[in-house]
């Protein structure tokens, strides 16, 4: 297929597709925390040696929630992405480090995966069916996917400098 042909409504299509995609799972996902119980979740957290387990639980299922609505709705697109490619580098270099590379033994496959589509969805944006496109914002490229990627890795970064306290004993297992 001759990729100049592609349509402005595929690639609309395609993007409403990814949205529809990773939002909503965010969104179950950080729905999940608060009704399992944001005390277990802060517990979990704290095994992880996320420091205060209470307060990542809460700002995870906050983020969580909140980054899924907006990349759903297709609005600020590319900082939707840049907060799930936080939150997915937190994952993988938390509960996933060390577990190799496929899912199934608890590696950083998916984590991985949903951030780089993440990437992409914010060079290519969020498409004509979206709140961006109907305030009239333009924060897709290049640039923005960069933005994306390099502002999530920093945040979590950030987070994990000051907060990721994992005991002595588990990190040299």
């Amino acid at each position: 297929m001759d990729t100049t042909a592609i349509s402005s409504t595929e690639l609309d299509v395609a993007a409403l597709v990814i949205r529809l995609a990773l939002g909503p799972m965010l969104i179950l996902h950080g729905l999940n925390k608060v009704r399992g119980g944001l005390d277990g979740t802060a517990g979990w957290f704290e095994s992880l040696g996320l420091r205060p387990g209470w307060l990542h639980a809460r700002v995870a299922a906050a983020t969580e929630i909140g980054a899924g609505v907006i990349v759903t709705l297709g609005l600020l697109n590319a900082l939707g992405a840049m907060a799930f490619v936080g939150l997915m580098t937190v994952a993988a270099l938390t509960d996933h480090r060390g577990k190799g590379y496929f899912i199934f033994k608890g590696g950083w496959e998916y984590v991985v995966l949903v951030a780089i589509v993440a990437v992409g969805l914010a060079v290519l944006g969020p498409g004509r069916w979206s709140l961006d496109h109907a305030f009239g914002l333009d924060l897709a490229g290049i640039g923005w996917g960069a933005v994306a990627l390099v502002g999530g890795v920093l945040a979590a970064g950030a987070m994990l400098a000051t907060s990721y306290r994992p005991d002595a004993t588990k990190a040299s297992a």
